[in-house]
């Protein structure tokens, strides 16, 4: 069933780790099993904020000897980064999520390809301003972990998965974003029946993919289809006749939030819309969450795309 949600302010910053938290925490009857977020905040200068696992929360279960490769995976993945960048900062929420905040010397490409090649390491992000946290539990556990809810931001979108075709773990959980640092993170609910037709003409292409998730499909979707000119609106138009499926989608860049919903609209979303505040949810409790004063709320209809900028 999963549960996706999307808050944009325009014109200024807010509170969006705490609002997302508030929609996704009324969302958690829709997907109990992992909760994702990519909140876009802002950055001093050139920076990129990269966040990176380096081991599953149940890998932690394995003994004492787990701790001493998360170690060397760490000192791994920093031996790397020296090579190309300079820790301006580093944070650890658990014992296997890190964030850094990096000043790159040369190409941040190779750097993030060469990290991935690592055992048991993964980069869950590498950008401007988007970072994406996503681990097993509700909103309310993974916010606590990560201190979600002191995060400043303009944008965010956040999903609470129930898993049904793939396995419980980080790997599997929304957001995706698309590889190598452009700012792109898609949530995804509904089911995309022509994924693996797709997927290899994306791999034929040079792009990578991390799960075998259907809605990573999108996050490298619409980076390609950014990558060679089209605008955001552009490419979820036409996602609508090239992606097969039930689906409802919302798609996020450094200064932009749109979604898309399917030709037969069976996947839900509700939407809120004011002069300074656009939030959306699979339901309308989730929007109520963070605006429980009197509203005015509608259902796109089928075929509908809507894009806003900050």
């Amino acid at each position: 069933m999963c549960g996706i949600a999307g808050i944009i302010h325009r014109g200024k910053s807010s509170g969006v780790g705490s609002e997302m938290t508030d929609m996704l925490q009324a969302l958690k009857h829709r997907g109990p099993d992992s909760t994702g977020y990519a909140i876009y905040g802002d950055i001093a200068g050139g920076d990129l904020i990269m966040r990176v696992k380096v081991a599953e929360r149940e890998d932690l279960d394995k003994g004492s000897k787990i701790k001493a490769i998360i170690r060397d995976r760490v000192e791994e993945v920093e031996n790397i980064i020296d090579e190309h960048a300079t820790i301006r900062s580093k944070d650890q929420a658990t014992d296997y999520a890190l964030r850094y905040v990096l000043a790159i010397k040369d190409n941040p490409t190779e750097m993030a390809e060469t990290i991935e090649e690592l055992e048991g390491v993964e980069i869950l992000s590498l950008g401007r301003r988007l970072e994406l946290v996503k681990d097993l539990g509700d909103a309310a556990e993974v916010a606590s972990d990560y201190d979600l809810k002191s995060f400043n931001g303009t944008h965010a979108i956040g999903h609470t998965r129930m898993a049904t075709e793939s396995d419980v773990d980080i790997r599997s959980a929304h957001p995706y974003w698309a590889f190598p640092y452009n700012d792109i993170s898609v949530v995804h609910n509904g089911q995309i029946t022509n994924y693996w037709i797709m997927r290899r003409e994306m791999e034929r292409m040079g792009h990578r993919f991390m799960s075998n998730c259907d809605s990573e499909l999108l996050a490298v979707y619409t980076a390609h289809n950014l990558s060679n000119g089209e605008t955001l609106e552009e490419s979820l138009t036409k996602s609508i006749h090239e992606i097969d499926g039930v689906f409802t989608y919302l798609v996020a860049t450094r200064d932009e939030l749109g979604m898309a919903k399917d030709t037969m609209a069976a996947k839900p979303l509700v939407l809120y819309e004011s002069d300074d505040l656009i939030a959306m949810a699979s339901e309308e409790v989730a929007i109520r969450s963070i605006l429980p004063q009197e509203i005015d709320t509608y259902d796109p209809y089928d075929e509908e795309v809507r894009v806003w900028h900050t």
